[in-house]
């Protein structure tokens, strides 16, 4: 169950797509840079994290199939823990900005999908089953894996109580539904309509959130939408709509928006940004940004799609990558390059080819 597809070979047809989206993404923060004081450095560092943390994915899931999803999960979930009181790696100017509960959120959410997928990994080692009885491999032992399994389906439900505990409820929500995303498709070995479903999903969230900005919603339904959000944050994405009114193409420049803002300008504890990727891009990088940005979520549901690994390895790697789409359609999660790092690392290592070394990048 959940072995690789007959026939499914990677290919290089995801590296040559994610080369040409991340170029892209970099060259046009200069072009939109150009002529103005706006400053590409964070675009340019989120592309190098994204590119890094992936290359990094593929190498370590060539040599450690399983073992590198349980040590990245740690890893996060230590970082979101210990620096609950500000993330490392910000992009954004301040000191420390208030979307670092983002950040926290969206850490804890990559830590709780690589367990996750750790526990489907160690399950595509043990091999097919015998007599239906789970964890008995084709050697009649149920040994490590099953117990690999069993630990790394408690760590994901350690970080979920992770959130709880440092206050995120959006974070225990998100985790909680990647646990059991996880959980739902740990037979399937059809991953095509699972991941174009998940693309619908981002779809979705991502446009509420724009109609929220537009403020194009119906009266009920924007009341009960806009109150988790808080005033201040709805304010801010209208702010970001109408700068991406005033020049739809370029927008208004890298790292423009807490300059031009009256919103932001008006909060003595402002960190500059919209609190949302999608309006961001929109706001400072135009139509084009937003194309690229959504570019960029497409070639890893594609290199996903194209990817070596077992079905449940593959769909645990897009539930988290969804949950995380979704949380920067509503906040500042990838303003902090350990997210974006942890984003590639985790696509890295969900499309590796387990064993070799001859398709790493």
């Amino acid at each position: 169950m959940g072995g690789r597809p007959m026939g499914r070979e990677r290919g290089s047809g995801p590296d040559a797509t994610g080369v040409t989206v991340l170029t892209c993404c970099a060259v046009w923060s200069l072009v939109s840079a150009a002529g103005r004081d706006g400053r590409p450095e964070g675009v340019l560092l989120a592309v190098f994290a994204v590119t890094a943390g992936y290359a990094c994915g593929r190498l370590c899931g060539s040599v450690l199939p399983a073992g590198a999803f349980a040590v990245a999960a740690v890893g996060a979930l230590v970082l979101a823990v210990a620096s609950h009181d500000g993330v490392p790696g910000s992009i954004a100017g301040a000191g420390t900005p208030p979307g670092h509960a983002g950040a926290v959120a969206a850490l804890l959410v990559l830590a709780a999908g690589a367990a996750c997928c750790a526990a489907s990994a160690a399950r595509a080692a043990s091999g097919p089953s015998l007599s239906g009885v789970s964890g008995t491999s084709a050697s009649g032992v149920s040994g490590p894996s099953a117990s690999a399994r069993s630990a790394s389906r408690l760590l994901a439900l350690v970080v979920a109580c992770a959130a709880l505990v440092l206050g995120s409820a959006p974070a225990f929500v998100a985790c909680l539904a990647v646990l059991l995303w996880s959980l739902a498709t740990a037979g399937t070995r059809r991953r095509t309509a699972f991941l174009a479903a998940l693309g619908l999903a981002t779809a979705l969230v991502a446009g509420t959130s724009w109609a929220v900005a537009e403020d194009a919603l119906p009266p009920g339904l924007a009341a009960s939408v806009e109150a988790p959000l808080t005033p201040h944050r709805v304010a801010l994405w209208r702010d970001a709509v109408a700068m991406a009114a005033e020049d739809p193409v370029r927008g208004v420049g890298p790292a423009r928006f807490g300059r031009l803002s009256p919103t932001s300008a008006g909060s003595a504890d402002s960190d500059g940004k919209p609190h949302s990727a999608l309006l961001q891009q929109a706001s400072e990088q135009g139509v084009v940004g937003v194309a690229l940005l959504a570019a960029a979520f497409v070639w890893m549901l594609y290199g996903l799609w194209r990817s070596p690994r077992p079905t449940p390895v593959v769909l645990g790697a897009a539930g988290t990558l969804t949950a995380l789409a979704a949380l920067a359609c509503v906040g500042n999660a990838l303003s902090f390059a350990p997210v974006t790092a942890g984003a590639g690392l985790l696509a890295g290592l969900a499309t590796a080819s387990p064993g070799t070394g001859r398709h790493s990048p």
